[in-house]
C-alpha cells in the first residue's frame, strides 16, 4: 500500500510540478499497519475486507492530479527551449552539417565579432563626447543620442545576420501612448530599438548589461526596477505616469509578461501598462526557429552565452507586427483590457495563451500549501479507515 501511494506521489513530482502528496516513511507505515490491523482484528467478513481494500486503494483524486500535471504541464513548457528535429541523420547530410559548423564558427563568427567591435568603437567615440559636450542643448543631444542607439542596435542585428520583417506603420513620438509586446529575449528590445528609440521598463541586470543600462540606455529615459523590492512597484508606477504625460519623452515600451517566454506561449500580462489611462499599441513578435531558437533561458545561460549562440548561428529570422492602438472600453477593467490586448498579440503571432503568472518561475510553492495538501489527504485516508471499521 505504501509503495503504491509513494509511487503516485513521486510521479507527480517528476512532471515538473511540486510533489504535494509525498509522505514520510513513518506515516506510510502507520497507514499500512492500521489497514492490516483492521483486517485481522475486526470481525468483518470477506466482503467487508474487499471493501476496505477498495477504499484504501481509491486514490483516484491523487492519480487524476498527477496525470494532469504530466499530460498538461503548460506552465513549465512556457520556459523550455524546444529542441529542433535533427536533419543530419544520414551519411549524405552529416558531412554538410559538419562543414556548416566549421564555417559558422571559424569564418562567420570572427567576421561578425569584428563588425560588432567596429560598431562599438564608432558608437562610444561619438556617444560620450555628445553626452558631455551638449548638456546645455537637450533637444539636439537627445536626438543625436537616439540616432546612435538605433545605430548600435542595427549593428547588433547585423552581427546575427538578422532578417527582420516589420509590418504596419512605424511608431512615432506621441503623448499618452504606450507600446506592449510579447517577450522572448532581451534581443526583442534590440530588434524594436533599431527602428524606433523606445524608452523601456526593464529588470536591473548585473555585469556589462547593467553598465549599459545605467549609462547608454539611461539617456533614452528607460526605467529600471528590481522585482525583489516591493517598494520599486510604487516608484515605477509613478515614473510611468510621468513619462507618458510628457510629450517630449521617447515612446514607452513595456513587456507586460515580466519574463522571457519561449515564443510558443504567452503568459498573463501585468496590468500596470493598462492602468495608465492612455492608448495601448500592441506589438507582436514571432521568431522563425529554422536557423536558431531566439529564446533566452536566463536560468540556464548568461546573456553573453546567449549572444554567442546567436552569432554562431546562420541567421535570426523574425516578424514584427505593429497592431492597431487600443483604448479601454467603458466598463472594462484593466485586467480585461490586458487580456484583450494579449488575445490580439497571441492571434497575430500564432502563439498559445496560458493562464499563468510568469513570476511563478522565480518562486517555489509555499511550504504551508504543501503541508495543507498532505494533511487533507491524510485525513481522507484516516476517515476511510474509520468508516470501514464501523461497517
Amino acid at each position: 500500500m505504501a509503495s503504491v501511494l509513494a509511487t503516485a506521489a513521486g510521479k507527480t513530482g517528476k512532471a515538473g510540478m511540486p510533489s504535494l502528496f509525498t509522505h514520510s516513511a513513518s506515516e506510510m507505515d502507520l497507514y499500512e499497519y492500521n489497514a492490516e490491523d483492521s483486517m485481522v482484528k475486526s470481525p468483518v467478513d470477506s466482503q467487508n475486507k474487499k471493501l476496505l481494500l477498495c477504499n484504501l486503494l481509491d486514490i483516484s483524486p491523487v492519480l487524476n492530479e498527477a496525470a494532469s500535471a504530466i499530460v498538461d504541464d503548460s506552465f513549465t513548457r512556457c520556459f523550455k527551449s524546444n529542441i529542433s528535429e535533427p536533419w543530419n541523420w544520414n551519411i549524405y547530410l552529416f558531412p554538410l552539417w559538419c562543414l556548416g559548423v566549421v564555417f559558422r564558427h571559424t569564418i562567420l563568427f570572427p567576421i561578425r565579432l569584428l563588425l560588432l567591435a567596429i560598431g562599438w568603437v564608432i558608437f562610444l567615440a561619438c556617444f560620450y563626447p555628445i553626452h558631455m559636450l551638449l548638456k546645455g542643448h537637450d533637444n539636439i543631444r537627445q536626438k543625436l543620442e537616439r540616432g546612435l542607439v538605433e545605430f548600435i542596435c542595427s549593428v547588433f542585428v547585423a552581427s546575427w545576420t538578422g532578417v527582420v520583417k516589420y509590418h504596419g506603420p512605424r511608431p512615432s513620438r506621441r503623448p499618452k501612448q504606450v507600446f506592449v509586446a510579447n517577450h522572448t529575449s532581451m534581443i526583442d528590445f534590440v530588434i524594436l530599438e533599431q527602428m524606433t528609440a523606445f524608452a523601456v521598463i526593464m529588470q536591473k541586470h548585473p555585469g556589462w548589461v547593467g553598465l549599459l543600462q545605467t549609462t547608454v540606455l539611461e539617456s533614452l529615459g528607460c526605467i529600471w526596477f528590481n522585482r525583489t523590492e516591493s517598494k520599486d512597484r510604487l516608484i515605477v508606477a509613478e515614473k510611468l505616469k510621468r513619462h507618458v504625460e510628457d510629450p517630449e519623452s521617447n515612446p514607452l515600451l513595456i513587456f507586460p509578461e515580466g519574463t522571457c517566454v519561449n515564443n510558443e506561449y504567452t503568459v498573463m500580462f501585468k496590468k500596470g501598462a493598462f492602468e495608465l489611462g492612455c492608448a495601448v499599441c500592441p506589438v507582436a513578435i514571432k521568431y522563425n526557429k529554422i536557423f536558431v531558437d531566439a529564446f533566452w533561458n536566463s536560468k540556464k545561460q548568461s546573456f553573453t552565452t546567449h549572444l554567442i549562440q546567436l552569432m554562431t548561428s546562420w541567421a535570426v529570422v523574425c516578424d514584427v507586427w505593429y497592431l492597431e492602438p487600443q483604448t479601454i472600453r467603458p466598463g472594462e477593467t484593466a485586467i480585461e483590457f490586458a487580456e484583450r490586448v494579449r488575445d490580439m498579440i497571441a492571434k497575430r503571432a500564432g502563439i498559445k495563451k496560458v493562464p499563468w503568472d510568469g513570476y511563478l518561475k522565480y518562486y517555489r510553492p509555499s511550504p504551508k500549501m504543501t503541508e495543507k495538501k498532505q494533511q487533507k489527504y491524510s485525513e481522507t485516508i484516516v476517515q476511510q479507515l474509520q468508516d470501514t471499521r464501523l461497517t
